[in-house]
């Protein structure tokens, strides 16, 4: 057993992916390689429209979430965030990761500044002691 780490949040995506944008993606739900990778696919809507053919099912893609990983090893969260939002140029992400270690210290976040996944760590600052007693 190794050290993990928990993951919550998701970033946005605006406009949604389209499916002719996402559909052979590695991000996509139905592409993911294994129990592990990527640790971060698509979260995919799916609504009937009505066409003159009948109903038509349009599948967009409006945010990139974490997978459900038992045990989650963080192994480069950055990197992959990075990845998928240089995927899908003309689209923004919007939100963030946040992360906990095992450790009581660990904590940080995935961010997203002009256009690039960051990590953002906490300052921790004490408050002011004077006049305490």
């Amino acid at each position: 057993m190794g050290y993990t780490t928990r993951v919550d949040g998701e970033f946005a995506i605006t406009p949604p992916l389209t499916w002719n944008e996402f559909k052979d993606s590695e991000f996509a739900p139905d592409n993911a390689k294994s129990g592990w990778e990527p640790s971060l696919i698509l979260r995919v809507d799916e609504d009937s429209v009505d066409t003159d053919e009948g109903p038509l099912l349009r599948r967009t893609a409006t945010a990139l979430v974490m997978r459900e990983i038992d045990e989650y090893r963080e192994r480069g969260l950055v990197d992959e965030v990075q990845k998928a939002i240089d995927s899908f140029p003309g689209h923004t992400f919007t939100g963030r990761l946040d992360c906990e270690g095992e450790e009581n210290t660990d904590m940080w976040r995935v961010a997203i500044r002009d256009g690039r996944a960051v990590k953002v760590e906490p300052r921790i600052v004490w408050p002011d002691e004077d006049g305490a007693a």
